[in-house]
């Protein structure tokens, strides 16, 4: 629901006729969302709802009846429908594969707290979840030693039960993917430090150590419940580590010096550095979007609305 939000609040505000195309995986939500538009007195007719297939509607992509395409998902296919849309305006908000920076002077405690928080918030399937967490080497044993029992104190269940901390991936197959991603790692030489199982669709919250950049669990988007955790030396390997990467949309620097943090402003290859937060951190009012495979354009009220409307330029001349 809330991604389909970021869309619609602009678009209604630009006064849109728009045509929402719901996710498989959760058609009712997006349902209940339509009849909460129709009920606020938006104009009958002005918003359509699609319970379709994605064949089914990529028709639209050609209709020139339609304008603007925004779109939320994978690479691969935002990206196609870039290439299809040809002259259109399109928005893309595709994958990511975040990292986070932990730098000699950060406080430990907070950012131990919060990359717990980022990496297993929603079990992971969100394309800001602290993915990647490089910790300086002076600080890497005392965040593993207070990072790695707080992941496997975590509690898995029912996501509707207050004691679970850790709900079920969207599906099996998706667990099942993100299991043997991990499997993949440690055949290739990584620790799995806590977690690691699976049962159907739950996979236990996970930390691996020992990884490198090329492993898939830090080359590509896991979208599940596992953080890898690598030590670095200094501030330019930490960034160039960071920027290994096909995608870009935030990063997560804990640091109190402001001499490293414009470095990183400037160096860091994403479309939003946090400082002393994890790259989860997002508000409506903010731009947001990513760089590389991640996107284009930007989401965030007023930025939708730009990429929503055409500036248009009116001249008087003298008479």
């Amino acid at each position: 629901v809330l991604l389909a939000a970021h869309k619609l609040a602009p678009a209604i505000a630009c006064g849109a006729t728009m045509v929402l195309k719901a996710p498989p995986q959760d058609p009712l939500a997006t349902l209940l969302l339509g009849d909460i538009i129709r009920e606020s007195g938006y104009p009958a007719g002005a918003l359509s709802i699609l319970l379709c297939t994605n064949e089914a509607a990529a028709p639209l992509i050609d209709d020139p009846r339609v304008r603007m395409i925004t779109f939320t998902g994978s690479a691969r296919a935002g990206w196609a429908i870039r290439r299809r849309a040809f002259t259109k305006r399109v928005t893309l908000e595709l994958g990511g594969n975040a990292a986070v920076m932990i730098e000699p002077d950060a406080d430990l405690d907070h950012a131990v707290k919060r990359s717990v928080a980022g990496g297993y918030l929603y079990a992971g399937q969100s394309c800001i979840s602290t993915q990647r967490i490089l910790v300086h080497q002076s600080l890497y044993s005392r965040f593993t030693e207070r990072f790695v029992p707080a992941v496997a104190a975590l509690r898995t269940g029912d996501p509707m039960a207050e004691t679970t901390d850790v709900g079920p991936m969207i599906d099996q197959a998706s667990a099942e993917r993100a299991a043997e991603w991990i499997a993949e790692a440690v055949a290739a030489g990584a620790k799995v430090a806590a977690g690691g199982g699976r049962k159907g669709a739950m996979l236990e919250p996970t930390v691996l150590l020992d990884t490198t950049g090329g492993m898939r669990v830090n080359c590509e988007e896991i979208f599940a419940p596992v953080t890898t955790v690598r030590p670095y030396a200094g501030f330019d390997e930490a960034v160039a580590a960071v920027n290994d990467s096909p995608y870009g949309i935030q990063a997560g620097l804990f640091t109190n010096d402001m001499r490293t943090i414009l470095r990183a402003f400037e160096r860091i290859e994403v479309g939003g550095l946090v400082i002393n937060d994890v790259p989860g951190f997002r508000v409506d009012h903010a731009p947001y979007g990513g760089v590389k495979e991640s996107g284009q354009g930007r989401e965030g009220v007023r930025y939708a609305i730009e990429e929503m409307t055409e500036l248009k330029l009116l001249v008087l001349g003298e008479t």
